[in-house]
């Protein structure tokens, strides 16, 4: 534990040279920094539960608990946590006053106290599977109870967190809860060390996706502007080498679907208008979303999505979706949003994020997976050209995705013990 906290003490002035170059592509990490190192603001309005949800996955994916705490829990007030300023946007606009927000600490000691001091949580409850030895340690030391919920761990990452076996097995020692997505999650766990008694299968809380009231009318009225007729993709949550394939596979799209129109959603915001400038260099005519709701005639090749917080809408108004961080080896998104609307989904090679999420999808039917942009061509071809499969995976898609509900109230169950109303 000494080893790790220098080692981190020494990382420091790299960390905020990073924190620097980011902010060159976008400012908001030039923001805010002493909430960085624990001065958080003081939470008021009862005892505190402390969420942790990394980056803007996270988020989305907390959404029904926080709604449900929010039910369950009246008395207490919600404190949720990012690392980075896209995901702080996302709780701002999904949760607005709601909740309290900042940034969460470097897992430095004097740091972590600090937010401790300040925020005094009763509970502290990660989403994903977010190993910080110093907060581990830190919330069980002041008898915080420290929760892990929709934890998943691959089996890379489990390699990386072995090669210090000692420091992980103790911090994974500190948890009171593992609330792990699959039986593997869980297997993978107690091979770091972590206690059996601690760890619960919930299965995966993204399943537990609600949509928005009236989102397939707003879509309908997207599409109407659009034009009814014409065919639209969208490429969501897209990394830099990969949109250079996707407006190739677009080209030759056009060929055949005249009029087809590309929504093409960057992952980050940072790089909307770079992915702008890089389409009109390949030639297309394109729209941005933020310019609002206009027609877009034929002569529109391609929009891009530059807003936060409409991709749901957007992926409501797509007729096949391609997802985005699969053609680069980034790991894959999040592809149960665009199947819970019944969208047939197109994904890489690269799906390790994902994995499991991926062979059902397979499985099921609700779409398929390609390992080239000549493959996403053909893809996007059938499922464009043939209404019933289009219709089909879509279908199958929302088959999945209801037949796997249920992992919020398992965890709501296992995190009862810990909330004391």
């Amino acid at each position: 534990m000494t080893f790790y906290v220098w080692s981190l003490r020494l990382l420091v002035p790299f960390v905020l040279l990073r924190l620097l170059w980011r902010g060159l592509r976008n400012p908001a990490y030039w923001r805010r920094w002493p909430e960085r190192f624990g001065f958080a603001p003081r939470v008021t309005g009862g005892r505190v539960i402390w969420i942790h949800a990394v980056s803007v996955g996270e988020v989305r994916a907390v959404v029904p608990l926080v709604r449900a705490l929010q039910s369950d829990y009246p008395d207490y007030q919600l404190l949720i946590t990012t690392t980075t300023p896209t995901g702080s946007l996302q709780v701002q606009n999904l949760f607005g006053a709601e909740v309290a927000h900042c940034y969460v600490p470097y897992d430095l000691p004097s740091a972590v106290r600090r937010f401790l001091d300040r925020v005094r949580p009763v509970l502290a409850l990660i989403m994903e599977m977010e190993i910080w030895p110093t907060i581990f340690h830190q919330c069980r030391a002041r008898a915080i109870p420290i929760c892990v919920a929709n934890a998943r761990m691959s089996e890379a990452s489990m390699r990386r967190y072995l090669k210090f076996p000692g420091l992980t097995q103790a911090t994974l020692r500190q948890a009171s809860l593992l609330a792990v997505q699959s039986r593997g999650d869980a297997e993978r766990l107690q091979r770091m060390g972590a206690r059996d008694e601690v760890i619960v299968v919930t299965g995966n809380l993204k399943f537990d996706i609600k949509l928005p009231p009236r989102l397939k009318e707003s879509a309908a009225a997207l599409r109407a502007v659009w034009g009814m007729e014409r065919p639209v993709w969208i490429a969501a949550s897209t990394h830099a080498g990969e949109e250079e394939q996707i407006l190739a596979v677009h080209a030759s799209l056009k060929k055949r679907f005249f009029s087809l129109l590309l929504i093409l959603v960057p992952r980050h915001p940072e790089r909307f208008a770079a992915c702008a400038r890089l389409a009109r260099s390949h030639g297309f005519n394109i729209a941005l979303r933020s310019e609002g709701m206009k027609q877009l005639g034929v002569q529109i090749d391609l929009l891009v999505g530059d807003t936060m917080g409409e991709l749901q809408l957007l992926f409501a108004a797509a007729d096949v979706a391609f997802i985005g961080g699969s053609l680069v080896a980034t790991g894959g998104h999040n592809l149960l949003e665009a199947s819970a609307l019944g969208i047939p989904v197109i994904f890489g090679p690269h799906m390790f994020n994902f994995d499991e999420i991926s062979r059902m999808a397979l499985a099921h039917g609700a779409g398929r997976q390609v390992r080239n942009q000549i493959e996403l061509s053909e893809a996007i071809t059938a499922y464009l050209g043939d209404s019933n499969l289009r219709h089909n995976a879509g279908e199958a898609g929302k088959k999945m995705v209801e037949e796997n509900r249920g992992a919020l109230a398992k965890t709501l169950t296992s995190l009862a013990g810990f909330v004391k109303n």
